[in-house]
Order: C-alpha cells, then structure tokens, then sequence
C-alpha cells in the first residue's frame, strides 16, 4: 500500500512537473500594474456602454413601438392578400390547403406546415415566396411597399388586429 502511495505521489508529481506547474502550493501575488499597464486604453474598434445605459436603451424601445401605430391585419394586410392572393388562396381554391380569405386560415398554414412565423419573418414562408417574386404565380408580383407592409406585421407578432 505505502509503495503505491509513493508511485502515485511520483508520478503526480512528474506530471505537474511537465506541464510546467510546481508541485508545492504557493500563494500567488498581488498584481503590481505596471505603469503601461495602469494607463487605460482605448480600443478603435470597442464601443463599451455602460450597462446602465443599456438597459435604459433595451427598456425605451418596446415603449417606442408601442407608441407608433402599428400594422393592422384587416386593414392593412388583409387587402394585399385579397387583392393579390384570393384567386389560388381562397373562395373555392385553396392551393396547397392555405386559406388567406381569414386571418385564422392563414395562421393554420397550408399542407406544407405554417407560412406565418410570428415575429420572425426571416423564417416565414410568406415573407419568403412573396420577395423572390415566387408568389403570386398569376397577376401582378406584390410592390415592395406591399411586402413591407407584410413583414412589418409578421415581424410586430402577426397579430389579429
């Protein structure tokens, strides 16, 4: 047992050696800065905030979107679907199984799964075909005022307003 002990104690010891540490346990010292080290520097690229002033940012914005009016679904969006989207999307055809004549039927998306991704509209399908110029297939492709106004209602939380 005592020789396992002194083999254990060896090699431990060896291997705090190689990896350049010491085997006794020392207290290290205060940081002295030296006189370049004391100077603060400033990097070109950093811009530090304060996280005061940070969080003071994060908190006013929500306020001011709440304060601007936002887009409505029933007047703002609605029409563009209606006048753009109805003919393979609505009435009596409902391509790939998606509904826009209400805002319940385009909510629950089409075969393929959801075309609305609330607040997001990176990732939402209808965003997505209607700025490759993929839909409408027929008629006229949506203005990009038209798309704006969509995605700034998907990207507000698709709201049933």
């Amino acid at each position: 047992m005592k020789t396992k002990l002194i083999v254990s104690l060896t090699l431990l010891s060896l291997v705090i050696a190689a990896c350049g540490g010491q085997a006794t346990q020392t207290t290290p010292e205060p940081a002295v800065p030296t006189e370049a080290q004391s100077q603060p520097t400033e990097s070109p690229t950093s811009t530090a905030v304060p996280p005061t002033e940070a969080v003071a940012t994060e908190a006013s914005a929500p306020a001011t979107e709440a304060s601007t009016p936002g887009v409505s679904f029933a007047s703002d969006v609605m029409p563009i679907l209606a006048g753009s989207c109805n003919d393979c999307h609505g009435g009596r055809q409902t391509r790939a199984g998606l509904d826009v004549t209400t805002y319940e039927g385009l909510m629950a998306g089409s075969i393929n799964g959801a075309v609305v991704v609330p607040g997001n509209s990176s990732e939402s399908v209808l965003i997505q075909q209607v700025v490759e110029g993929e839909m409408p297939k027929r008629g006229d492709k949506l203005t990009s005022e038209q798309i704006q106004i969509i995605n700034d209602w998907v990207a507000a939380g698709a709201l049933n307003n």
